[in-house]
């Protein structure tokens, strides 16, 4: 049985109002409960080169990962909550080599990266994992909160009581990010797992949003078209470049429908997609 009956989800992508093509990459996959998103960097079509092999690979191989799990974890109670963690981290890991790799043996591709962000959603949770200051925020009732930590030069700052998040809003080290997939042999991904409850909405976007669009815009557009997340994502992607659209802009909107605890576990329901 599919999960794509607990989620709706919705995406968008644009290059914004300067950049001349769009760097950013972004994939669901609704019947195994997963979002990617990712925000590429280096030379000229390097970026986007990075991003796309991270978020096809991390999409195709979540799938092929399946029987995999199955085995490893036959008869294991609260499988979902062990493999679930595991599979984003073992699967980013096996993109950033594969980018760095390609960027030392392609010379138009030294120094290409990319952030990201992704979700891995089963039972009534929601594994989160993160490379970079791609974000991933949680509306739930009427409050918008933060889920990640940007691994970047301004969060280091702000942690370090050196600069206030109004004074970073204006800072020249805006989108010095201090980990990304591809530049090194290995990165550590940051992994945190969090409850979900019915009607919550969460938010996978680049920094091509969160720029240009303050957290109480951002809250009140997901509150106000809750109901129609297609719209609210084109909505945030007008808001961005209404303000400037500076960067390429991604949003990725998945909308929690039930409890998917209450109609079996995560990984018996991708064992049976997967053996249909």
């Amino acid at each position: 049985m599919p999960l794509n009956g607990m989620f709706e989800i919705a995406s968008a992508t644009d290059p914004g109002r300067v950049r001349s093509h769009n760097e950013d990459s972004i994939a669901t996959d609704p019947e195994i409960g997963l979002a990617v998103l990712a925000d590429g960097m280096g030379g000229y079509n390097a970026g986007e080169v990075a991003s796309g092999i991270a978020v096809a690979m991390i999409a195709r191989d979540m799938r092929k990962a399946l029987e995999t799990e199955r085995r490893m974890y036959r008869g294991t109670a609260g499988n979902g909550a062990l493999a679930a963690p595991d599979l984003l981290r073992r699967h980013a890991a096996h993109a950033n080599r594969t980018i760095y790799e390609t960027a030392q043996n392609q010379r138009q591709y030294r120094g290409m990266g990319t952030t990201l962000v992704m979700t891995l959603f089963y039972d009534d949770q929601v594994a989160v994992g993160h490379i970079g200051d791609s974000r991933l925020y949680r509306m739930r009732g009427d409050r918008l909160s933060q889920l990640t930590r940007d691994h970047s030069l301004l969060q280091e700052q702000i942690d370090g009581g050196m600069l206030t998040r109004e004074q970073a809003r204006h800072s020249r080290n805006r989108g010095i990010i201090t980990r990304a997939v591809g530049i090194d042999p290995q990165v550590e991904t940051e992994i945190h797992v969090h409850d979900t409850r019915p009607g919550d909405i969460y938010l996978l976007c680049s920094d091509g949003l969160n720029d240009m669009v303050g957290d109480d815009d951002i809250r009140l557009t997901l509150d106000t078209l809750r109901a129609n997340l297609p719209l609210a994502a084109q909505q945030l992607v007008q808001q961005a470049n209404d303000n400037g659209g500076r960067d390429n802009i991604s949003v990725i909107l998945v909308g929690v429908r039930g409890n998917e605890a209450a109609h079996g576990g995560w990984l018996d329901k991708i064992i049976k997609w997967a053996r249909a």
